[in-house]
């Protein structure tokens, strides 16, 4: 009696353990599915809307002022801020802007940036079609340069917004660099 009890826990572990291990495969198409429905999140396999497919309609009686903010942690050795503090732009029309970055390290290294979006409720009124955020960044030591940033403002934005920000973090990516080696 005992062994066949212990057979049937052995076997709900063994299932438990396969269900686990075959979830958290299943987590990396989850987590790009729900991204690309909620249109937020790092999409590290894929970019979002492509250019060719945004239609400008500009929305020619309201502006939105959409400010940049760069971070960087403590840990890293970087210069990154935003080229620009802030625009003013009409919703419904395609806009270019960029950051600058620079390692300030005497090695070569790989870093990601992490955006965000505020107010966080309206991530889905704001759709970057070009962006540094969506592939992990080299650097060779001391190099600088420009990326860019090509974005969207739907013109269905709700009307009490009339400011975004739209940030990023700016980190070293030890783990990208090792898996592209």
């Amino acid at each position: 009696m005992k062994q066949t009890s212990n057979r049937g826990l052995v076997m709900q572990l063994l299932l438990f353990t396969a269900g686990s291990f075959a979830f958290g495969f299943a987590l990396v198409p989850l987590y790009s599915v729900l991204c690309q429905v909620w249109n937020t999140g790092n999409r590290w396999y894929g970019t979002q809307t492509a250019e060719a497919s945004v239609i400008e309609r500009p929305v020619t009686d309201r502006v939105v002022t959409v400010e940049f903010v760069a971070n960087i942690p403590h840990a890293g050795a970087w210069e990154f801020k935003s080229q620009v503090p802030s625009i003013k732009v009409q919703p419904g029309k395609l806009y270019s802007t960029s950051f600058y970055a620079r390692n300030l390290t005497d090695r070569a290294v790989v870093a990601q940036a992490v955006p965000s979006i505020a107010p966080q409720t309206i991530a889905r009124y704001f759709r970057k079609t070009e962006c540094f955020c969506f592939t992990p960044q080299n650097f060779s030591s001391g190099e600088g340069r420009e990326m860019p940033v090509r974005f969207i403002v739907d013109p269905d934005l709700p009307l009490d917004v009339d400011r975004i920000t739209l940030a990023y973090s700016f980190f070293d990516a030890p783990q990208v660099a090792a898996v592209s080696r």
